[in-house]
């Protein structure tokens, strides 16, 4: 893991241990309904403020907490166009299987590249520890896959071009 990754994964994981103190709270509006009030906003009484870390301007997590429901999005740190298309690419791949991975939304935050969405119901499932190692644990291999792939990429890239010119060579 990057030096600097671990300062920005310890801010987010004190500030989600913070948020995921939720709990169970119907709907005010219809009776048995329980919704994520994040979602809704319906009442901006139950509703925290959000707090965003950024790592750098281009790498940033916003978390959005209510009474019943937390909101993580995240925004990928996209350092020139190769990344901006395997990062498109591979999140693009994730959202088409967002009902394997409960917590996933299939349409992120606007200005965020994923966003999940974690409920009371996701706390009592999965306990609160391994949903915050989860995210953690997203962002730390989301980090590492995407420059693993950018290495597969131009290594690729320079085998192809290699090839390409000794055919040219007589």
């Amino acid at each position: 893991m990057a030096l600097s990754l671990k300062p920005y994964t310890n801010n987010i994981r004190v500030e989600l241990s913070k948020a995921f103190c939720i709990q169970s709270f119907p709907c005010q509006n219809v009776e048995r309904h329980n919704k994520p009030e994040i979602e809704f906003r319906d009442n901006p009484e139950l509703l925290l403020p959000p707090v965003t870390i950024a790592r750098s301007e281009k790498e940033r997590c916003l978390v959005e907490a209510s009474i019943n429901s937390v909101r993580v999005s995240l925004r990928i740190g996209q350092m020139d166009m190769l990344e901006e298309e395997l990062v498109k690419m591979y999140l693009r791949f994730l959202m088409q299987r967002a009902e394997t991975l409960d917590v996933l939304r299939r349409v992120p935050v606007e200005g965020y590249d994923v966003s999940f969405l974690i409920t009371d119901q996701h706390l009592l499932m999965y306990g609160r520890q391994r949903l915050l190692d989860f995210v953690v644990a997203f962002i730390e291999e989301m980090d590492a896959e995407i420059s693993s792939m950018k290495l597969a990429v131009n290594s690729r890239g320079r085998a192809v071009a290699t090839e390409f010119l000794r055919s040219l060579a007589f």
